[in-house]
């Protein structure tokens, strides 16, 4: 209904990251204000340093707090993340310092008193109990003066970030002038040119498609694909957890160390050599997921030089909990252009696709002349409706806009759009009309998202600002984290 919402929404999802993510105050970063020692610096705002040691420790501790484990932690796309949400809690803190904000002591109580864990310290008969408070924070490693600084610092950003965010328009006729836009309704009728309604007409010959054939040789190969045979190591519940690690020790030794062949480690282990063909880069058509080669580290794996060049085995990989796999490359079957004859079918298809389309355009551009000549010429056309970008029909894309943006001074007007594979259709406008009725509440709505565009390219330019300000720089960039023996 209002698209310039859709087509923003990654500036959208910035700001909502101020108010969705938690900071760390309370249980993380013990004021924004005051920095770690240095160590190997990730950037720098106002000269102090972020260091990887920090973001480490952030990631861990909110990694716990989303439920996570300490392999999300690591990643590098989390500590990212992380990296980001400190860089932006060092600018605003930044801000705040620079600014001299200052926060009064009911502001402070009341937003102490919001805290879950700080409202779980009152006892029955009111009275608050200050021995477990100063134990809860001796637990996270903070004293009183560091607690009370960091939120009221923390309260400090909120009050900052709000009153940016909550920017008025400059003009408040202007979300009605668009919602006025956004209901102007359109008559529109259309004349298709549908390429399924040219391919009657068209019948290559065998000359034609043995052109198209020869010249288009690449749209009618079969993949290359792989014969393989694997084995599979699995727990048996009634093992002991270490004798199935020690097994799962000798699967990935033997398979490593004689990567010539499978069944060394088949004979020790006691496994059956399986085979698969057919495997292509893609996986196993019509595979479940659970079977031992629809994993994509093995089909990466088997797919490796080392692999299809040398019929080397591939690294026992872990496929789930309780389950390796090692397999290998049997036969190599490479890409090859099938048979004239085996694709004739669908070669013939193609060409005539094109063919239908290209008298589609062509009589669709014709017809379109035509009209520039003797534009009160409706014939052909279907039965006109009125359209409006709040309701759009059938129209989307450049139709909507290219119809939407012809001058009324100009009516009747046409407009031609292509839409390749399937034809090309013209449309013409000839009236233009303001509904009667004024629907209240969408009028509120985009009024609100204007509003919200507006306060979001405010605190994008107040960002941008203080970041000038700051100095902000990149000192070293978040390394991955270092790979430890495969799975």
């Amino acid at each position: 209904m209002f698209d310039i919402v859709r087509k923003h929404q990654r500036l959208l999802q910035f700001v909502l990251l101020l108010f969705i993510v938690p900071s760390f105050a309370f249980f993380g970063i013990s004021s924004y204000s005051s920095f770690m020692d240095k160590e190997t610096d990730l950037m720098k705002v106002d000269g102090k340093p972020i260091t990887a040691q920090e973001v480490d420790s952030a990631a861990k501790r909110q990694a716990e707090r989303v439920g996570g484990n300490a392999q999300i932690a690591q990643s590098l796309q989390f500590k990212q993340a992380i990296l980001n949400e400190l860089l932006q809690q060092r600018i605003l803190g930044f801000a705040v310092t620079n600014l001299r904000l200052q926060v009064s002591q009911p502001e402070l109580v009341k937003s102490l008193q919001s805290i879950p864990q700080i409202r779980a310290l009152y006892k029955s008969d009111g009275s608050f109990d200050d021995a477990r408070f100063k134990q809860l924070l001796a637990n996270n490693g903070i004293n009183e003066e560091q607690f009370y600084s960091s939120q009221a610092f923390d309260l400090k950003i909120g009050q900052l970030v709000n009153s940016v965010a909550r920017t008025e328009l400059a003009s408040p006729k202007l979300s009605e002038i668009v919602s006025t836009l956004y209901e102007t309704e359109r008559q529109v009728q259309t004349l298709p040119f549908d390429v399924k309604s040219y391919l009657s007409k068209v019948n290559p010959s065998e000359e034609e498609l043995q052109a198209f054939y020869n010249a288009n040789a690449k749209l009618f190969e079969s993949p290359e694909f792989i014969d393989v045979e694997y084995i599979v190591l699995k727990a048996d519940p009634k093992d002991d957890a270490k004798v199935f690690s020690e097994r799962a020790d000798q699967f990935a030794n033997l398979t490593y160390d004689q990567a010539d062949s499978l069944k060394p480690a088949a004979d020790k282990l006691k496994l059956n050599i399986q085979s698969q063909k057919g495997v292509t880069r893609s996986g196993l058509v019509n595979s479940s997921k659970d079977h031992p080669l629809a994993n994509p580290k093995v089909i990466q794996s088997l797919f490796g030089d080392d692999a299809l060049k040398n019929k080397r085995n591939i690294e026992a990989v872990q496929t789930s909990p309780g389950i390796f796999v090692s397999a290998r490359v049997v036969t190599l079957h490479p890409a090859q252009t099938l048979p004239f004859k085996e694709v004739a079918a669908e070669v013939k298809r193609q060409v005539s696709q094109r063919a239908a389309e290209k008298l589609a355009v062509t009589a669709a551009a014709d017809r379109y002349a035509e009209l520039q000549k003797d534009p009160k010429n409706a014939s052909g056309f279907t039965s006109p409706i009125w359209i409006s970008r709040n309701k759009p029909g059938n129209l989307i894309g450049s139709a909507l806009d290219d119809v939407m943006s012809i001058s009324p001074d100009k009516f009747p007007a046409y407009v031609s759009v292509s839409n390749p594979g399937v034809g090309t259709t013209l449309y013409r406008v000839d009236q233009a009309r303001q509904p009667a009725g004024i629907d209240a509440k969408v009028h509120k709505a985009q009024a609100q998202q204007i509003q919200a565009l507006a306060a979001q390219s405010e605190f994008a330019g107040f960002m941008a600002y203080w970041r000038d300000s700051a100095k902000v720089k990149t000192i070293n960039p978040l390394k991955p984290p270092s790979s430890g023996a495969g799975s």
